[in-house]
């Protein structure tokens, strides 16, 4: 049986999400503010398998909750409620770290697939031993999140690991801003596309020899970016 934490202040909600999740067969925990969700998470990473996160909380926000998670190394699955749903908030969560997120008001048939959905995903990235990706000297383990430049170990986030994912898998094409958005993050509306941006500059500092001068994340002006694992003529933005 899988285990979920809600953090949700709304009383009426939180205790109609416990009744429902409780019936599909979930086990629950139910706190109310940001400051308790870390103190569960952080102290006992093995008791939850989900997260159900709202945004606005008293005390710390959901944003911040999730960026100590993952700044902890936990990356437990997390379904963010907010009722701030303009897309540039959302992409927010995303660089937060966020799995998912669904706007309130929600249909419980909608939270419910989403919730099934992130913890079928968190059993297909169980530890497998063909999820690594090795180029150029650089090794990115996909399982444990991390990539190693020479003797350097870096930490991912799970957005920047499905980012270099989804341009590794199209390597030698040029993807655009908004596939990204879309395939990635499951944004579809109009949206600033500075966020990919800042996601691109972060994944240059890692793991560029000169990220002014990038060799494999290399910028197509006006369309996007297109990965080179092993670059043949030094090609930069």
């Amino acid at each position: 049986m899988s285990t979920i934490l809600i953090v949700e202040d709304e009383k009426h909600l939180a205790e109609g999400l416990r009744f429902n999740l409780e019936a599909e067969g979930y086990g629950v925990d139910v706190v109310d503010n940001g400051e308790e969700a870390l103190r569960l998470l952080t102290g006992n990473p093995a008791r939850f398998d989900a997260v159900v996160l709202d945004v606005m909380l008293p005390g710390v926000d959901g944003f911040h909750v999730v960026r100590e998670l993952r700044k902890a190394g936990q990356f437990i699955p997390v379904l963010m409620l907010t009722a701030r749903h303009h897309a540039d908030d959302v992409l927010q969560g995303f660089e937060a770290g966020t799995d998912d997120y669904l706007p309130k008001p929600f249909e419980l048939a909608i939270l419910l697939a989403r919730l099934r959905g992130l913890l079928r995903r968190k059993e297909w990235m169980r530890p497998r031993s063909d999820d690594v990706y090795q180029f150029a000297g650089k090794t990115i383990n996909f399982n444990t999140l991390e990539l190693r430049v020479g003797d350097r170990v870096l930490p991912l986030t799970l957005m920047e690991a499905n980012l270099l994912r989804y341009l590794i898998l199209h390597e030698g094409k040029t993807v655009s801003r908004k596939a990204m958005l879309e395939e990635v993050w499951g944004v579809h509306e109009d949206t600033d596309t500075r966020a990919i941006d800042n996601f691109i500059v972060r994944l240059r500092k890692y793991m560029e020899i000169e990220p002014s001068r990038p060799l494999h994340l290399v910028t197509v002006r006006g369309v996007g970016y297109r990965f080179l694992a092993e670059p043949q003529n030094g090609s930069v933005s």
